[in-house]
Formats: C-alpha cells, sequence, structure tokens
C-alpha cells in the first residue's frame, strides 16, 4: 500500500505531529511505502528524515488563512499528489485536512481525515465554532473516513451534524513503549511536578501556577517543559507570585520521557483538547495525573483511579488535587500503577496502528 500523509506544520512538534510520525513509522515498518507532505521546513521535516522518512516540504501550506496562498497550496497539494500516485491520502490538522481532501477527491484518490480536537470543540469562541463546524460538514462529504483521537470528538462531530455514524469512527492515540519507564517511586519531601505543552493556546500553564501559589503545602517543585508565545509572560507571573525559584522552565525539550520517569506527578491545563498524548506519555511513565476535563481527557483519566480530572476553570478543584497528591506518597503509587496498567491495556501504539491500517483496507476495499 503507498501512502501520503499530510501535515500543516512544520515548525512545532505537537501532539498531531508526535502522532504522524509515529503512524507513518509503524506504517513503513509494517511494509507500506510512505511519504509525508508538510507544511514549510522546519524541526518536523529534520525529525521525519532522522526516522529515515521521506519529508516534502509544501511552500504555501500555512497554518494562517491566506487565500492566494491557500489557493497556491491546493495546486501544490494536488501537483504533489498526481506525482507520488498514493493509493490514499491521510490528513492531519485542519487547514491540510481541508485542502489536502479537496485535492485529493479532485484527483479521485481516498482521503481519510483525523481531527485532533475540533476547532468547534467547547472552550472555542461561539463565532469560530460556527464558522469551522459549517466548514467541516462541507468537508465531510470529500471524506472516505473521518477519525477521531477521542469519543468525546466522535459525539461532538456526530452532535454537530459533520458525518454520520458510519464515516467517523474513534481510534483512541496510542504511544509506543520506551525504555525509561519508572522502575520506583520515591518518596522524597520534595514533590516532582511536570507539565509538558506549548505556551500557547489552549495550554493553560497560568492557571496552573496561580493555584499552585494558593497550594498550602509548600514542599514542591514544579518543571515546565515546552516553548511558544505565552512562556514570557508565564516567567513574569511566577515572579509576581513569589514562586520562581519553585518553578523550572526548560523550553522544548526532546528527552521527555526521561523528564517523566523522575517527575512524581503530571499536570496539563488546558482549555480544550483532543486526546492529549502527554496524558498517554504520562501514565506510560507510571505518573499520577491531574488534568482538565475537557475533550477526551476522562477517556484516559479515570477520576480518582489513575488521577483527578479539575473542570475547567475550577481552581479550588485543581488545588485540592494538587494538595492531595503531594502529601501522600502511597495516592501517587497506587494512581501511578493504575495509569500504567490503563495504558498497556488500552492505548498502546499496537493497538493504534492495528485499528488504522485495518480501516485504509477496508476504504481501499470501499472506493475500489
Amino acid at each position: 500500500m503507498k501512502i501520503v500523509y499530510v501535515i500543516t506544520r512544520s515548525d512545532v512538534i505537537g501532539g498531531a505531529s508526535v502522532h504522524l510520525l509515529d503512524l507513518a513509522l509503524g506504517s513503513s515498518k509494517a511494509g507500506h511505502s510512505v511519504d509525508i507532505l508538510v507544511g514549510g521546513e522546519g524541526v518536523f521535516n529534520s525529525r521525519a528524515r532522522d526516522l529515515g522518512l521521506s519529508c516534502y516540504s509544501l511552500k504555501y501550506l500555512v497554518r494562517e488563512i491566506s487565500p492566494g496562498k491557500d489557493i497556491r497550496a491546493f495546486f501544490e497539494l494536488r501537483a504533489m499528489l498526481s506525482k507520488l500516485k498514493p493509493d490514499l491520502v491521510h490528513l492531519h490538522s485542519s487547514k491540510a485536512g481541508i485542502l489536502g481532501r479537496l485535492a485529493a477527491k479532485s484527483l479521485g484518490l481516498p482521503a481519510i481525515f483525523t481531527a485532533h480536537g475540533w476547532a468547534f470543540t467547547e472552550g472555542v469562541s461561539e463565532k469560530r465554532r460556527f464558522v469551522y463546524r459549517n466548514i467541516e460538514r462541507i468537508m465531510a462529504r470529500f471524506s472516505d473516513q473521518i477519525l477521531t483521537v477521542s469519543e468525546f470528538d466522535r459525539q461532538l462531530a456526530l452532535k454537530a451534524k459533520v458525518g454520520d455514524e458510519d464515516t467517523v469512527l474513534t481510534i483512541h492515540n496510542g504511544m509506543p513503549e520506551v525504555c525509561s519507564n519508572r522502575v520506583g517511586f520515591t518518596e522524597s519531601d520534595q514533590i516532582r511536578l511536570i507539565m509538558v505543552a506549548r505556551f500557547e493556546v489552549p495550554k493553560n500553564q497560568k492557571f496552573l501556577l496561580e493555584a499552585l501559589a494558593k497550594v498550602e503545602a509548600k514542599n514542591w517543585e514544579l518543571e515546565l517543559v515546552g516553548d511558544g508565545p505565552s512562556l514570557a509572560n508565564a516567567r513574569k507571573l511566577a515572579a509576581q507570585l513569589g514562586i520562581s525559584e519553585k518553578v523550572v522552565f526548560s523550553g522544548a525539550c526532546d528527552d521527555v520521557p526521561i523528564r517523566l520517569s523522575r517527575s512524581d506527578i503530571f499536570v496539563l491545563i488546558s482549555d480544550w483538547e483532543g486526546l492529549p498524548l502527554t496524558i498517554l506519555e504520562a501514565m506510560r511513565s507510571g505518573l499520577a495525573v491531574i488534568a482538565s476535563n475537557v475533550g477526551g481527557v476522562s477517556e484516559l483519566v479515570a477520576n480518582g483511579d489513575n488521577g483527578f480530572v479539575v473542570e475547567r476553570g475550577d481552581q479550588q478543584g485543581l488545588i485540592d488535587a494538587l494538595t492531595q497528591l503531594i502529601k501522600s506518597a502511597e495516592l501517587r503509587k497506587k494512581q501511578g500503577i493504575s495509569g500504567q496498567y490503563r495504558y498497556r491495556t488500552n492505548f498502546t501504539f499496537d493497538i493504534m496502528l492495528d485499528k488504522i491500517l485495518k480501516i485504509y483496507q477496508k476504504v481501499l476495499d470501499r472506493t475500489k
């Protein structure tokens, strides 16, 4: 099978980027021919080539809405697909999903779109939800299959009349095993919290910092891994709250599994989500998780079992969850073990890859 993957951004490595690279590599190892098309030339391209994957840069595919560039991007995508002659095209991220489906269908190629969280999800402005909901309703007609990474997103699509029960299917994200999983649980007095996320919407490091400043227990330290446009403001806020000496800003890192293995609690505070890969990484590492109850998060974190889910905007709820886990080594260990079991039972990469490759074959059989 010859597969072309398409994603919009090359300048960052986010959840969708990691998912696509894992999937492309897994498909390649399974014996399929794989090419990747991505907007621009950045860290994504380097990572793909380091993995031995064929990756082409697209000059005009950009995240921002730009009618002139978007028209050029459509024809650029169409030309590349015509040249590569894939059996099917698998699209990731909103802009690539729109232009790529149009380009694929104009050539009679099967098109599969994965929604890594809808642009019309809860937490997004009503105006933006209205616009993207209607765009995705139209684009569903150009989709041979739509995959959502959470059942939350599938139900959101069906409620919005984006596709139907047969077109929209849920395949939860999965993560490969790594060798740096936790091998024990420390009972140190200094509790190490970690959040791995870019400093931009929908992530909300500000909310976490404000809650931590009000936690009565002070035997904690926080590592914030990631970069982005709101990083400078977060540094300033930590200083204003008087907790800067307890917060480490590590920037973008390529050794996240090792950093997770040295931590005690994983936190992810967001205004909206799809199905966060970073939570899966934390579960894989045996960490208790505190996360915002948005998107498909509750499909990963069973409240009170392998962590705590906190309602968006509930500062006291976040303070309470942080306090419980900071104070109890026994609870951290219990929830961490439970999370690791949930990961290995339901969210491994091999489980996800097997389901997606079966979808590819079904789509090809249907469209012959």
